[in-house]
């Protein structure tokens, strides 16, 4: 990244009287080193309800924040809302609050890595992986259009898969130009055999974007079969949901470790549903906090 040492803007970095960023509310004391997000502006007390003390709340619209403490580990949860456009708001202001001082509106000289963590619900693509299951993204492949906006470069193993799947799935030229990003191998191998590993696609919608029909008719009817089918190596796509691929490459852009787990609510293959989902994210919040806690 180039930092340009001429403050930025207000109308491009919002501060408010309160010396807090705009859409999360919250100044620079307000966050963790380590971070969670969830989606769902509720679940984030789900999260914290285990945290030993809560030091901190803030709500703004659908961002909710804690931050608080297991043991002597500091820890924020934050909620984004659904889909990519979201996490652009929240990472970009989670950068924000840790690598740009608020009073010069210029870039610090020293960079701060944030540990980020998704926590989220899923849609699974392989039969034999069944509801409730636990999954973390190795890669994240992107049916969204958000990292077209920013200048990311691939590694020749994101390059070999990207390209090996857009000749599987012949999405390219189709209105679709998917892209892909690594998750943080740092984070990834604190979480082992309890969790099924593979590649996430994310999707920009819940309907058409992930196949389902309800009265629209859908530009790809195939999309579900290409994704199940896929193989690199001994890779395969486990499942997908709608924020890794963001999570993943402005983790990637902006210098920041990021790591997405989720359980699975459904399994498109076996059109199966999770009968009692909010036991099966109680059951992932507690068993990923307690690795969290110890990283």
């Amino acid at each position: 990244m180039n930092h340009s040492i001429n403050p930025i803007g207000s109308s491009e970095l919002i501060i408010t009287e309160r010396g807090t960023i705009y859409h999360l509310d919250l100044a620079p004391e307000h966050i963790a080193p380590t971070i969670i997000t969830v989606g769902d502006p509720d679940r984030v007390k789900e999260v914290s309800k285990y945290f030993d003390s809560i030091t901190h709340k803030a709500q703004h619209r659908e961002f909710v924040t804690h931050t608080g403490y297991i043991g002597k580990k500091q820890i924020s949860v934050v909620s984004t809302g659904i889909g990519p456009d979201n996490i652009d708001i929240v990472f970009n202001e989670l950068d924000a609050l840790v690598n740009i001082d608020f009073k010069t509106r210029t870039v610090k000289d020293n960079h701060t890595a944030l540990s980020i963590i998704r926590l989220g619900t899923c849609g699974c693509l392989q039969g034999d992986v069944p509801v409730e299951s636990l999954i973390v993204s190795s890669h994240a492949i992107g049916l969204d259009n958000l990292m077209h906006y920013y200048k990311m470069d691939n590694n020749p193993d994101e390059s070999y898969i990207i390209n090996e799947f857009n000749r599987h799935t012949g999405l390219t030229g189709k209105n679709i130009n998917p892209y892909i990003a690594e998750s943080a191998i740092s984070l990834r191998k604190h979480f082992g055999s309890d969790y099924v590993h593979g590649i996430t696609v994310t999707c920009p919608g819940f309907y058409g974007p992930q196949g389902r029909v309800l009265r629209g008719p859908l530009a790809f009817p195939h999309l579900i079969d290409a994704l199940t089918t896929f193989r690199y190596q001994d890779i395969r796509i486990a499942n997908f949901e709608m924020e890794t691929s963001a999570i993943y490459g402005l983790g990637k852009v902006l210098g920041h470790k990021s790591l997405s787990i989720s359980t699975v609510v459904a399994n498109r293959v076996t059109k199966t549903f999770c009968n009692d989902g909010n036991a099966a994210v109680d059951n992932m919040i507690r068993k990923s906090l307690a690795i969290i806690a110890e990283m």
